[in-house]
């Protein structure tokens, strides 16, 4: 019997309703059309696991990365007052009706740590920093505060009068003072010396004049040209083998001098210090290939003599606990350090200890303990980078707040990938919403709600297709359902080897003196748990060699004006084959170049900068978003014009170019090879920024499939690939093969291994527990054998 008219009333022998407070467990997103999104309305549930799945280009990042997670973002930020946003990266608001229920969100994406050269796994994670405290406190002799263990802070000293107004009247007073780093003075905290063949800098049987430099960029028609001609130092129609000491010493090795040329002020630099400042500030990982390549043809890096790759300074290596000090302690494997942290008793630094056994552990627990705190954060793979941005949430207290993750499985053996889904479903068991882009079955296999976009990806996709539990997504008829219980099977035959590279005392990283010969003429997939060797193995004992080509995980750097079509060159044969049909310079049809809309600058939009606000972009009124002059779209080939042609898809552009009207060979080959490997639907004219990551990958391989290679190195192809593309994928390494090119592949996916001619397994375990070869043969060889763990695994995914 109900009394009264409250709200909270109760009716004996029933459960009082839930508080108002409660009712709040969904996050319902209504009208969303960010990227290819079409009006996508959808309630998902919070202190859940939600695993969103589909074809690359679908859709998933457009909605969890780029609204949710988005969304939330922004209105955290706007709760910060006007000064401390203006300092914050400005977010737009996505496009989208209705947001509610959102909570706090922490993005784990796949993006590559800093390719920083002096970034390291200690200084990414905070652990150096405690350390560096640790150190300032125990360390016998005491050398100075934590910053005298760091090897990005140099030593400097220095005193003078100081001129200072004080209550009306001028004061001078001598001040003085000295800063103790930690850096090596030799190699300025790098761990390694550059040395130059100068035989690679420049031919010295030609002058300046004649074009002896042989730097990238270093021409003389330009500013270097004007520079070297009128500094006044050497002759620049001598040859360079005749200069004399001083002359050589002025074009090489002269520091930055003030001079003026055609009344212009300038700065002269050597070429030395001139390379050393432009091309060895930047870590090699994030070069352009052609520097890349002439940095490697030109500069080699030794170990420095003087802190014996530590990047320490001897005095900071004179400090020590326990008879270790705290290059020793960067350099010992993590696991192995979590221990030794274990054996100090130093009540006076408790808390520090703990903060550090705990961060160490998370590593451990996050399958990453293989990992010494000094290597380089570039150089750790996109698994291994994602897992190490997720180790600072593991201990968190923060709870409800949603975790977004993109692929958290990538890089991993199947046998890390339990351990990975039990830090999933830890952090949902302590009351978080956590929302995870997602393609592998046993990663989908745990999830309490699946949302399936689809149909198709690009402008095919973009629809949810499915909601619901991973037994109703089995039964639905959509692509993600058909393809999740696809297990591929062992090939009946296998090809022969034409021949073998072979790699002796192979010992980079963690490998033990290893001899292999890699086949030839066939597909090769090395394989082992996370950290057991193979990329040291292939990037350090094959891939520079002469005919290989390597395409790695290294992301696609692109701003909003580089599309497919510019990165590519496909661009290059369109503009061409545009101006000769029209009589025209072929920079007429670049928006980056005299093309260009005059009132936009080729961007086809108009920015306000709003400061502290999200900044507005409207389409250009003169071009209507078109990018070009309206003098360039008058001019046609093969009745399109410019803008046209970049409106097309890879699909209609290679039916366009291969056809009698407007056939341009080089194009089509470009677009062939975009087809091949799955990208038939994204426009050629696309910003490369709303690429996916699985998009950004095979960009990337079709452009490498166009250089002239025996030999081609995979790392990691099935990344952000839906179980329908792998298929695909397996058959473009096929057509590889076929056409005489060797193929390896580093790889976890059990579907590439089945797919195998050899197969080389590393380990048997991560770090020092790996870097032997514990197994070579076929697959159907490794699977009767069960010899190693991926043995077992590849067994009972083909159900021997």
């Amino acid at each position: 019997m109900s009394t009264g008219t409250g709200t909270d009333t109760k009716t004996s022998g029933q459960s009082p309703a839930p508080h108002a407070a409660d009712t709040h467990d969904l996050i319902r997103v209504h009208g969303a059309r960010e990227n290819n999104l079409k009006d996508v309305d959808l309630e998902i549930p919070k202190r859940r696991l939600t695993v969103f799945t589909g074809v690359s280009g679908s859709g998933k990042s457009s909605l969890v990365f780029a609204t949710i997670a988005a969304e939330s973002q922004r209105l955290i930020n706007e709760t910060y007052s006007a000064f401390v946003q203006g300092f914050m990266p400005t977010l737009a608001r996505p496009d989208v009706d209705v947001l509610e229920g959102l909570t706090t969100a922490i993005i784990v994406d796949q993006e590559r740590l800093g390719a920083n050269p002096r970034s390291t796994v200690g200084t990414v994670t905070d652990v150096n920093a405690m350390l560096r405290i640790l150190f300032s406190r125990l360390g016998k002799p005491h050398i100075g505060s934590p910053q005298a263990f760091s090897f990005n802070v140099a030593s400097i000293s220095g005193a003078g009068a100081v001129t200072t107004e004080r209550a009306g009247r001028t004061v001078k007073e001598r001040r003085s003072f000295s800063i103790t780093g930690g850096m090596c003075p030799r190699c300025e905290g790098m761990g390694k010396v550059s040395d130059f063949d100068l035989s690679a800098l420049y031919d010295d049987s030609k002058s300046l004049n004649e074009g002896a430099l042989t730097i990238p960029g270093y021409t003389m028609d330009g500013w270097y040209g004007r520079i070297y001609r009128g500094c006044g130092w050497f002759d620049p129609d001598k040859p360079i083998r005749k200069f004399t000491k001083k002359e050589l010493d002025a074009l090489l090795y002269k520091e930055a001098t003030k001079i003026k040329i055609e009344g212009i002020n300038l700065t002269y630099l050597g070429l030395i210090p001139q390379i050393q400042k432009s091309f060895l500030s930047k870590d090699r990982e994030a070069m352009q290939p052609h520097i890349r390549a002439f940095v490697d043809r030109a500069i080699t890096f030794d170990t420095c003599p003087a802190c014996h790759g530590t990047r320490l300074s001897e005095e900071a290596r004179s400090s020590k606990i326990q008879g270790k000090n705290i290059a020793d302690l960067c350099a010992m494997q993590i696991s192995d350090l979590a221990e030794w942290m274990r054996g100090l008793d130093e009540p006076s630094v408790t808390p520090l200890l703990t903060a550090l056994i705990d961060t160490l552990d998370s590593f451990v627990e996050i399958g990453l303990g293989y990992l010494a705190l000094e290597r380089s954060s570039g150089s750790l793979s996109g698994g291994e980078a994602q897992r190490t941005k997720l180790i600072r949430h593991l201990g968190s207290s923060l709870t409800d707040v949603t975790y977004v993750f993109d692929e958290p499985t990538i890089g991993l053996h199947p046998h890390d990938i339990q351990r990975m889904n039990t830090l999933l479903l830890q952090l949902r068991d302590k009351g978080n919403t956590v929302l995870v882009v997602e393609h592998k079955p046993e990663a989908i296999a745990i999830a309490d709600h699946v949302v399936d976009l689809g149909p198709g990806a690009g402008v095919d996709g973009g629809e949810v297709v499915f909601e619901g539990t991973v037994e109703d997504l089995r039964a639905s008829s959509t692509l993600t359902g058909k393809h999740l219980d696809d297990r591929a099977t062992l090939k009946p035959s296998v090809r022969t080897p034409s021949g073998a590279l072979e790699v002796r005392g192979a010992n980079t990283h963690n490998l033990q003196n290893v001899d292999v010969d890699i086949p030839l003429g066939v597909l090769v997939v090395i394989t082992g748990v996370a950290g057991s060797g193979k990329s040291s193995l292939i990037n350090g004992s094959v891939a520079r060699r002469e005919g290989v080509v390597s395409i790695d995980q290294g992301a696609i750097k692109g701003s909003r004006r580089s599309n497919p079509a510019t990165y590519t060159g496909l661009l290059d044969a369109i503009r061409k084959a545009f101006a000769k049909a029209n009589g025209v310079k072929p920079g007429l049809f670049s928006a980056n170049s005299e093309g260009a809309c005059p009132n936009c600058n080729g961007a086809g939009v108009i920015y306000s900068d709003l400061a502290m606000m999200a900044g507005v972009a409207t389409p250009c009124e003169v071009c209507d978003g078109k990018r070009f002059m309206v003098e360039v779209l008058e001019y046609k080939f093969g009745g399109k014009d410019i803008s046209e042609v970049l409106e097309m898809s890879v699909a209609q552009a290679e039916e366009f170019f291969g056809s009698a009207d407007a056939k341009i060979p080089a194009a089509h080959k470009i677009l062939v090879r975009l087809a091949d490997v799955g990208l038939g639907y994204i426009k050629i004219g696309q910003p490369l920024t709303t690429l996916s990551g699985g998009e950004r990958q095979r960009l990337k391989l079709a452009t490498h499939m166009g250089e002239k290679g025996d030999v081609y190195i995979l790392d990691e192809p099935t990344t952000g690939l839906h179980l329908a593309d792998v298929e695909n994928l397996l058959a473009l390494l096929d057509r590889l093969v076929d056409s005489g090119k060797s193929v390896i592949v580093i790889e976890h996916h059990q579907a590439v291994m089945a797919h195998a001619d050899r197969i080389i397994d590393l380990g048997p375990g991560a770090g020092h527990d790996g870097g032997n070869i514990v197994f070579e043969g076929t697959p159907a060889e490794l699977v009767a054998a069960r010899s190693t763990l991926t043995g077992e695994h590849l067994a009972e995914y083909v159900g021997a």
